[in-house]
């Protein structure tokens, strides 16, 4: 634990590690606030505004766009830096807690549609994580000059590798890619998801890697990671 902490404070990372901390806080509150409404819960219900279901990404939208504007207009110090991120971080997990519903502008939060809101508060948890124990592959400082040429290329060739994992179905490796390129440049080597746009293009219907395909991603696969989900989030309906 000490190596982490001087990890993270001689990296000046201190309010990454509070808006992680937040986000963290932030979407288990809100997921158990969610199931009880659900469950019909005494003391809890949803917040309406003369009949308008008033979403909790409202006030995550809010909260992020007033604690950027405080960060970029006063700068503050680490502790003030530290309270604006946490507050980002807020911010950040109540709204991607309702990515389906922006995603579908539709009140999806209870459909199985609603697992992507899962998805994608887990690749910002994971991404965030990642920064905070060091995957920087953007950092340039202390580079040679004439190493910037392969780095670019490097750079250039990994997120075409991200693009592809994109594109094969594969948003959560495909991003997590961007900071560990060997992460997408397995994902963009093996089969693609039979319902996405890189089968589309390259698994013609009879193909040998359509069958492939719709094995390796059978029913059982998705329904995998449906229970992760599902323990996560709560079972849709």
């Amino acid at each position: 634990m000490s190596i982490y902490r001087s990890t993270i404070e001689q990296a000046s990372r201190t309010p990454l590690f509070w808006m992680l901390v937040a986000m963290l806080v932030t979407f288990v509150s809100t997921r158990l606030v969610t199931r009880r409404i659900r469950a019909g819960g005494a003391g809890v219900k949803n917040w309406t505004i003369r009949g308008v279901h008033v979403h909790h990404q409202v006030f995550g939208v809010i909260a992020m766009l007033v604690s950027g504007v405080l960060e970029f207009d006063y700068r503050p110090g680490t502790a003030g830096s530290s309270a604006l991120a946490a507050i980002f971080g807020m911010g950040a997990s109540l709204t991607l807690d309702e990515f389906a519903l922006w995603l579908y502008l539709d009140d999806v939060y209870w459909t199985s549609e609603g697992r992507k809101s899962i998805d994608a508060v887990f690749v910002a948890i994971l991404i965030t994580g990642l920064l905070l124990v060091g995957f920087t592959p953007l950092d340039l400082s202390g580079l040679q000059h004439e190493l910037l040429a392969y780095l670019a290329a490097g750079l250039i060739f990994n997120l075409v590798m991200t693009v592809t994992c994109l594109l094969k179905g594969k948003p959560i490796a495909g991003l997590v890619g961007l900071l560990v390129p060997s992460v997408a440049l397995v994902c963009a080597i093996r089969l693609a998801k039979p319902a996405s746009q890189w089968a589309a293009w390259r698994y013609p219907a009879a193909s040998g890697k359509r069958a492939r395909a719709a094995r390796r991603f059978d029913a059982a696969y998705e329904a995998r990671w449906n229970r992760v989900r599902d323990l996560v989030g709560g079972k849709p309906n």
